[in-house]
């Protein structure tokens, strides 16, 4: 029975935009019920969404709400507290920043791990019928719905640009970004101090999905335990202190943004957002010395384009003693995000 003072989340466990937008209402103490989207919620489920996507968000007045970002910031607007940003404008927009980069990028290394190598498609292939069927139905249905899922999201692979040239590029990315995010969470709880922000939305729920699965959880747990530990503390994160200064943050954040946001993901956002604008379907970038070929993503240029009105909206708010500019410009993301 739906409980009619609630809010309405339809989603997956193995949907990492989904478990976003559950954490922050966790978060925020918004009352809320967590619906999978299974079988026999599909007909409710499509009466209130525009797109075949988890997660949908309906309010206690039947309003329907689906993107992860949007979802956030619309709810922003009337859940103030606790507070979601730092105020100071670096890490204000830093925190911004990587959210895009955990969206928009970590989602490959993610898409990689669970889909390339068998063991990590049976198990997610098996995970997701369970979830569409439900844990009681027989292990005949449920084998013939996981080797579906199987034959279906495996050549998807292409669409996150996951192929056998690029395995190396999103594989060591995903050693860079986790190698990092170890270190600085060795020191804090969440990546800006004693509470989450965006950032933390963004990135953790794309890493705990890779922690559900056989090889990436294996390199996780082997290798970087309070990355693990953050990853489940983001499932139900909660205030355990203030926001760091960025002066504090800065010595093991700022080679995040260069050796990854610099280096790997706005270099491809950029040259995805060129292709578009040309009309190409494919397109093709060098990161870090190596071509990395994919098929153009209109969501992802469009993403783009906001966050550079974001850059835009904070260096014009940021007073004569903001180091967000020259951050940005010594981290070698400024070229990318200025116009």
């Amino acid at each position: 029975m739906t409980n009619e003072t609630a809010w309405r989340i339809y989603g997956s466990e193995l949907s990492p935009y989904s478990l976003k937008v559950r954490a922050y209402f966790h978060y925020k103490q918004i009352p809320h019920e967590w619906i999978i989207r299974s079988q026999d919620r599909m007909e409710e489920f499509q009466s209130y969404a525009r797109l075949p996507l988890v997660p949908l968000v309906v309010s206690p007045t039947e309003e329907a709400m689906q993107d992860s970002t949007p979802i956030i910031e619309k709810l922003e607007q009337r859940f103030v507290e606790p507070a979601l940003q730092p105020t100071d404008p670096v890490s204000a927009f830093v925190s911004l920043l990587l959210e895009e980069y955990g969206d928009e990028w970590v989602n490959k290394p993610m898409f990689h791990y669970r889909w390339s190598r068998e063991a990590d498609q049976e198990s997610a292939a098996g995970r997701l019928a369970v979830d569409m069927l439900g844990p009681g139905a027989n292990e005949e249905a449920l084998s013939g719905l996981a080797a579906v899922i199987k034959e279906r999201m495996v050549p998807r692979l292409s669409f996150v640009g996951s192929n056998e040239g690029t395995a190396p590029i999103i594989e060591e990315s995903f050693a860079t970004l986790t190698s990092l995010l170890e270190t600085h969470l060795a020191e804090r709880p969440y990546l800006f101090g004693g509470r989450p922000c965006m950032a933390d939305f963004g990135i953790a729920p794309q890493l705990y999905q890779c922690l559900t699965d056989p090889t990436a959880g294996g390199l996780l747990r082997d290798n970087s335990p309070a990355v693990t530990a953050w990853c489940e503390r983001m499932l139900t994160p909660k205030v355990g202190g203030k926001f760091e200064t960025w002066d504090a943050l800065a010595a093991t954040l700022e080679p995040l943004l260069a050796k990854e946001l610099a280096a790997v993901f706005l270099p491809w956002s950029t040259a995805n957002a060129v292709a578009l604008a040309r009309g190409d379907e494919k397109f093709e970038v060098e990161l870090n010395g190596r071509p990395f070929v994919q098929q153009t993503q209109k969501y992802h240029a469009r993403s783009l384009a906001v966050l550079k009105q974001k850059y835009a909206d904070a260096a014009e708010q940021a007073d004569d003693e903001s180091m967000l500019t020259p951050l940005l410009k010594r981290s070698g993301c400024l070229d990318w995000l200025a116009d």
